[in-house]
C-alpha cells in the first residue's frame, strides 16, 4: 500500500491556517493557528489533498514525502506536536 508523511517546518510557518483548510484529514490547528500534523504515515488516496494543501501553503513551509518503513515496521513521521 502506498503512503505518504506530511511534515511541516515550524521555523517556516508563520500560521496562516490553509493548510488545516485543505486537508482537515490530517492538520489541526492549536490555539494559535498553527498546524499540528497527524502522526505516521498517511494512506496514498489522501496524498492528492495533502498535495493540494502544500501546493497552497504561503511560505512553503509543508511537504510531502514518501514513507520510508525500517526494520521496525514503523514509519518516519512528524509528531503532532505545536512548533516552537
Amino acid at each position: 500500500m502506498k503512503e505518504f508523511v506530511l511534515r511541516v517546518n515550524p521555523i517556516l510557518c508563520d500560521g496562516h491556517g490553509l493548510c488545516a483548510e485543505l486537508f482537515p484529514e490530517a492538520i489541526e490547528l492549536d490555539e494559535w493557528g498553527y498546524p499540528m500534523l497527524e502522526p505516521g504515515p498517511l494512506p496514498g488516496s489522501l496524498e492528492a489533498y495533502a498535495r493540494r494543501a502544500v501546493a497552497a501553503c504561503p511560505v512553503l513551509a509543508l511537504s510531502v514525502e514518501r514513507s520510508e518503513t525500517g526494520r521496525r515496521g514503523r514509519a518516519a513521521a512528524t509528531p503532532r506536536t505545536r512548533p516552537t
